[in-house]
């Protein structure tokens, strides 16, 4: 199968998945959408309430201010691929559990193994912590990773800047170095046994409300 049809099984297999309780609650699940060819792979949490509803990722007002983003620096959605590490809503935008994470992990795993991006952007610690172990959002956001060869940039999740206002120019700094950041992308050497080693952080990632 090509990059194409992997992704669309993936998304099939998603809507129809038990291998955890959320399915029980969801109205529709969110595989991710774009195309099979992206360069840059967007990677969120979990669905909110609108994601629910409408079974697309980030289409709430955090997805609105994303859509702001990518226009800041020359992007469409239709560009990239967005998708998140849990695919279905956790109850009253909880934080997913361990065993939901475990449950969603292999289609995820497939998707980036399909679409093979040349940057994965994290947004929230959930996400980051798939790929950067040990570390603080606040330390390292904006900041390229090679993790296991693929170049990794964590960021805020959008709903952080719509929170707290004072992120918001954050937020907006990291991704305008996106382009750079993609440009330069071969020449970012491997470095997250430098960032596994750091001692663990005592804040326990929290979902952020996607509104």
């Amino acid at each position: 199968m090509n990059a194409e049809q992997i992704l669309a099984q993936v998304a099939e297999e998603v809507r129809s998945c038990q291998r955890c309780p959320l399915h029980r609650a969801r109205r529709k699940a969110v595989p991710g959408e774009g195309p099979a060819d992206a360069e840059i792979m967007f990677i969120g949490e979990a669905p909110g309430f609108h994601e629910n509803v409408q079974g697309r990722p980030f289409v709430g007002a955090a997805g609105q201010f994303l859509d702001e983003l990518l226009h800041s620096i020359g992007l469409r959605r239709e560009e990239v691929y967005i998708t998140n590490v849990v695919k279905c809503r956790p109850p009253g935008n909880r934080d997913p559990e361990p065993e939901e994470l475990a449950a969603c992990e292999p289609y995820l795993d497939r998707q980036i193994k399909a679409i093979r991006p040349k940057v994965i952007v994290t947004l929230g610690r959930f996400s980051m912590a798939k790929f950067i172990r040990n570390a603080k959002i606040s330390q390292i956001h904006g900041k390229p990773v090679k993790v296991r060869g693929q170049l990794v940039v964590p960021m805020y999740h959008p709903a952080a800047a719509l929170h707290q206002p004072s992120l918001r120019r954050v937020v907006e700094a990291d991704f305008a170095r996106l382009p750079d950041i993609i440009r330069q992308a071969a020449e970012i050497p491997e470095s997250v046994e430098e960032i596994a080693e750091e001692k663990p952080s005592k804040d326990k990632p929290q979902q952020l409300s996607l509104f």
